[in-house]
């Protein structure tokens, strides 16, 4: 099913299942939030050992 046809679909549900839809996006925005979060904290880390390695063969070839 599209997005254009699920939001044509919208207008039908009743407010219960309004509820259940919008309690549905907003766990899948925390799921893909938890997940940008995790994949910026494995960067950093990548970064930060990136640093260490350039520092430790900078100090090993003097």
């Amino acid at each position: 099913m599209s997005a254009a046809e699920i939001l044509k679909e919208l207008p039908k549900l009743t407010e219960a299942e309004r509820r259940a839809v919008r309690q549905k996006l907003l766990e899948l925005a925390q799921v893909n939030e938890a997940v940008a979060l995790c994949d910026q904290a494995a960067l950093e880390g990548a970064r930060m050992f990136d640093r260490m390695e350039d520092g430790d063969a900078r100090s090993q070839s003097r």
